[in-house]
């Protein structure tokens, strides 16, 4: 049997106003994904897992295109290029049995809302209809109806924070080969839930979500189905489509698929009012650090840069230094002119500069300080998550007073504490660590921090989402408007074995 391997990966965040570029991906074709992903930690090294254990099958990579890091919405003519270049390794590649497709499911374009439900939809133009795709995807995607029209079944994280990777490529293979093998005949029941979520209770290992998903996985595990879980959306893509979903994909059981999917979205809507982030403020944060022994994690989830945000936030840092906070701080973030100017004047000198607000300069006022250069770097390092290669660009570490500044070229995802620790800096030193994300493993930041704070500040990845300004977003929808209703319905697709187009069930 011969399948088809292909990816296109990437989250945006529309509020930024930094796009993303082609230059933003990490692009490899042909046997150098085989090499790439084989024995590694991501979706397509989990499928190839999968694949590799069947003789009977034979591997076609064609075009990998995985985010350096998140961004803005994606440029036009950077988009039109990646979709051509891998709409073309599909074209030239030779019949195949089966397609499996990994994806994000939240990439909006300058000229589309649903990137992937077009890279779909394009493949099948290119593939033929009967063909089976399965495609994967991040729970945090928009599902989009293009998407569940033009592939064959879908199969999502089951892990918040994502330690699944592999697990979820694993599935995908593994639920691929089943359709071969034994003649499935997939129907998928989607339910549209009008909430945009944020916060610990979507933590899988701890929250209330986590029994939710537990849920799916049981259905998922139970014949006939065959694949399900719940899809809390990126509330920062701001697409007409955005919200949560369930879905529940089965083996010719409609009726099963819908009654699981609205179960799934009747538990979920019980307790989607507790799905939202308790915040502090800045001023309250400062207070607590103050008074805490031991070191306190400061999540600041507006910059995000996993997210899509800019990631050249300011706002933590000058709050500390404002309030004349006399522990240490240990801060990131990304300003190419402040490591310019590190670079030229070299290793322990002192520079005056500004940090802050260079990509972004609507939201943040950029800092006046004057800096001494404790280290520079090329910014290439392997992440602690998944163990890949992350490339911040040309890296400079700098000491303001009581604050270590780790200031980068370009965006990193900072869910971890890999940047840190690939430039000496070990965040259990310090009295203070920004950590730019919602949420990060346990051991990373929760296990030993002596206090953990959520604060709100601006960005383009707010956890306070009524201040993000949504414009695009079907409403009504919680927690932008008030007393919204939930009227569940399972709306049901089926791709027939030899069909020219999708049967309406």
């Amino acid at each position: 049997m011969k399948i088809l391997i292909a990816e296109c990966s990437k989250e945006v965040s529309t509020f930024s106003p930094v796009l993303t570029r082609y230059e933003d991906f990490a692009i490899t074709s042909g046997d150098t994904i085989l090499q790439a992903y084989r024995g590694g930690g991501l979706e397509i090294s989990g499928a190839l897992s999968v694949f590799d254990s069947r003789p009977d099958v034979e591997v076609h990579p064609t075009y990998s295109a995985r985010y350096i890091t998140s961004g803005g919405t994606m440029a036009a003519a950077d988009f039109d290029r990646l979709a051509g270049e891998l709409l073309e390794q599909i074209r030239v590649a030779p019949p195949a049995d089966a397609f499996y497709f990994c994806l994000h499911g939240a990439l909006a374009t300058e000229q589309y809302d649903d990137a992937e439900g077009f890279l779909l939809a394009e493949s099948r133009k290119i593939l033929g209809e009967s063909i089976p795709i399965v495609i994967s995807l991040d729970l945090h995607c928009v599902l989009t109806d293009a998407m569940l029209t033009h592939s064959t079944a879908a199969v999502l994280y089951h892990t918040y924070p994502h330690v699944d990777f592999f697990e979820t490529g694993a599935r995908a293979a593994r639920l691929l080969l089943r359709i071969l093998d034994e003649d499935l005949h997939p129907v998928s029941a989607r339910v549209e839930i009008p909430a945009l979520v944020r916060g610990d209770e979507l933590r899988t290992e701890t929250g209330l979500f986590g029994e939710i998903v537990k849920s799916a996985q049981q259905v998922e595990a139970t014949s006939p189905g065959l694949s399900a879980g719940m899809v809390i959306g990126n509330p920062f893509t701001d697409v007409p489509d955005l919200r949560s979903y369930s879905l529940v994909v089965t083996d010719d059981d409609s009726n099963m698929a819908e009654r699981k999917a609205l179960r799934l979205a009747d538990d979920f809507w019980r307790e989607h009012e507790k799905f939202q982030q308790p915040l502090t403020s800045m001023a309250e944060a400062i207070r607590i650090a103050e008074n805490t022994e031991g070191t306190v994690a400061i999540f600041d989830p507006a910059d995000a840069t996993s997210s899509g945000a800019s990631g050249d936030s300011n706002a933590v840092m000058r709050a500390f230094m404002d309030a004349g906070f006399s522990g240490t701080v240990l801060s990131p973030v990304v300003d190419p002119p402040a490591v310019q100017l590190a670079f030229a004047a070299g290793k322990g000198k002192s520079i005056e500069t500004v940090l802050g607000g260079v990509l972004d300069p609507k939201r943040f006022d950029p800092i006046e300080v004057k800096a001494r250069v404790l280290m520079l770097s090329d910014g290439k390092f392997i992440n602690e998550s998944h163990g890949t290669t992350w490339d911040a660009g040309p890296t400079a570490v700098l000491e303001v007073g009581t604050h270590i500044i780790v200031a980068t070229t370009r965006p990193v995802s900072l869910y971890d504490r890999s940047l840190f620790l690939a430039h000496q800096q070990d965040p259990k030193q310090f009295d203070v660590v920004v950590v730019k994300t919602p949420h990060a493993q346990p051991h990373m930041f929760d296990d030993w921090c002596a206090r953990r704070l959520v604060v709100d500040t601006p960005g383009a990845t707010s956890a306070n989402l009524r201040k993000l300004g949504h414009k695009k977003c079907r409403r009504p929808v919680f927690p932008l408007d008030q007393d919204v209703r939930f009227e569940p319905r399972a709306k049901l697709f089926r791709r027939p074995p030899s069909s020219t187009g999708i049967r309406p069930v």
